[in-house]
């Protein structure tokens, strides 16, 4: 199917602005139905899709401003696609599992717009377009947690704002620059991903008056590592996401966790690595610090939470740190681990924010304290929260085992130290989880308000079993997702090794021995 990246990015904006005069008794048949369509289109790319082929794939380009070499650029490979697909079903689950009633052709307009962005993000291959989709994703989100959120949602919408958009904006002046310094390389203007790909920085330390400087690559790491590290959000910028978790409604946080944040790691993937290749590799250490400090930290934090949403908030905080340390391991084990895992992390984590919601319409109450007995009163809520909890721990046979076993087995070739200290994710991971499943579904129930509830409905069911079935399958058989993600990451690290500059990247960034002999 010709231009079916146009369609996937622009269908839904065209929905959206006709959805403004749907009435809204009919708008979650209609928010259904275009996000259907929307899910099956990313379906035909998967089956169009050559895994074999380890580059960008259906790729459209038309000139928008030529002379400063700005285009409408767009492209997918292995490690985009399944970001894109789990974009479009998430958005798909959410709208079905929607319980928000007022204002609700708004939310489907909202989550239309919001899909539009998450969509473009993954598939645009000129900085200034993936720049512009970026951004733009703030605002439905913003809108989202402001205008459905909890009593503190004014304070958590504009936390989320300023954070993200303060990083954005550090991030522009490093596009920026690296656009001008591409011009006085070339000649010419371009903001192309695949021109960029082939310019190589400086990476040799200089010296103004007497004193050491960093190298230019080193600035440009940075200045591109905040914007995305905000987005992640790693330790200490993760501070707006528990409120923003907290504050939003049910989609709002399951759309943030499974595709939002995933924005920041997918671009440490896609920018970080190849354009900075002597850089990554000499701050290896310093990122996996702050990887483990948030891993460790945040696992600390959620057990000490009284309220389930809130363990689930910074539990998600946690797991992001391990999608961190694969993709700093600089070999393909490691950084095929971290995208697997970006896939499970969103799939898991959006369905238990899902779960938490399912109870919350109920009682309007997250506290622990007020549950407990739950497993008896609601069997198969019970069920699919125990699954969930497994995968989240990374128990092996589902979804979460796949991820953090290859991301942490990458990152051992570096520093099997660091590797043990994040380890301890697994142990942690247990411990506040687990005590969570006891809280609230073991033990006697003593809370008279419970024995009233009512198991999951049928609306509830076909938003989190189809979630079920993906976390037992690809826990048993990830090699449809994983082949396709490997092949990609392959080529990856090979692009990383020619380009790096010093010996020390080239001895670090460690390719496979398949691939050397295809080359």
């Amino acid at each position: 199917m010709e231009n079916i990246l146009s369609l996937l990015v622009f269908f839904p904006l065209v929905a959206a602005i006709f959805g403004f005069f749907v009435d809204n008794k009919s708008a979650r048949v209609y928010g259904i139905t275009v996000a259907a369509i929307e899910f099956i289109l990313s379906l035909v790319l998967w089956f169009q899709f050559d895994s074999s082929n380890a580059g960008m794939q259906f790729i459209e380009k038309v000139d928008l401003i030529p002379s400063f070499g700005i285009s409408y650029y767009l492209g997918v490979d292995g490690i985009s696609l399944f970001i894109v697909i789990m974009a479009t079903m998430m958005t798909l689950l959410g709208i079905i599992a929607l319980s928000v009633e007022k204002n609700l052709k708004n939310m489907i307009v909202t989550l239309l717009f919001l899909e539009v962005a998450m969509i473009g993000v993954f598939v645009s291959l000129d900085v200034i377009l993936f720049y512009l989709f970026w951004e733009f994703s703030l605002v439905p989100m913003l809108y989202i947690i402001g205008a459905w959120g909890g009593d503190k949602r004014l304070y958590a919408s504009v936390k989320f704002f300023i954070y993200t958009f303060a990083g954005s904006l550090v991030m522009l002046v490093g596009i920026l620059f690296f656009a001008y310094l591409y011009y006085k390389a070339s000649g010419h203007w371009s903001f192309a991903l695949t021109d960029w790909y082939g310019m190589r920085l400086p990476f040799e330390g200089q010296t103004w008056m007497g004193l050491s400087m960093p190298s230019v690559q080193t600035w440009l790491f940075w200045a591109f590592f905040v914007g995305f590290a905000i987005k992640v959000p790693m330790f200490p910028f993760h501070t707006w996401l528990p409120y923003a978790h907290g504050q939003a409604p049910t989609v709002g946080s399951v759309i943030l966790a499974a595709v939002l944040l995933k924005m920041g790691s997918y671009g440490f993937v896609r920018f970080s690595l190849p354009l900075f290749p002597d850089a990554s590799v000499a701050y290896i250490v310093p990122v996996a610090i702050i990887a483990i400090i948030m891993i460790i930290y945040t696992a600390m934090v959620a057990y000490a939470q009284k309220d389930m949403k809130q363990v689930i908030a910074y539990s998600s905080v946690s797991h992001m740190g391990i999608i961190v340390i694969g993709t700093f391991a600089m070999n393909t084990e490691g950084i095929a681990g971290s995208v697997f895992q970006m896939l499970s992390h969103g799939i898991v984590s959006g369905a238990l924010f899902m779960l938490v919601g399912v109870i919350y319409d109920r009682r309007h109450t997250k506290l622990m304290s007020e549950f407990g007995g739950l497993a008896l009163q609601m069997p198969n809520y019970a069920t699919i929260f125990v699954v969930m909890t497994m995968a989240s721990v990374g128990l092996p046979l589902t979804i979460g085992f796949i991820g953090e076993y290859l991301s942490l087995a990458g990152f051992y070739k570096v520093s099997p130290m660091l590797t043990i200290l994040a380890g301890t994710s697994i142990i942690l991971g247990a411990v506040y989880m687990l005590a969570l499943v006891k809280k609230s579904f073991f033990g006697p129930m003593t809370n008279p308000e419970n024995e009233k509830l009512k198991d999951l409905n049928g609306k509830e069911l076909a938003g989190l079993l189809p979630l079920v079935a993906i976390v037992v399958w690809l826990g048993v058989y990830p090699k449809p997702v994983l082949d396709p993600i490997n092949n990609t990451t392959k080529a990856l690290v090979q692009f990383m090794h020619n380009k790096a500059q010093s010996p020390e990247a080239k001895k670090t960034i460690l390719v496979s021995k398949e691939t050397k002999g295809a080359k």
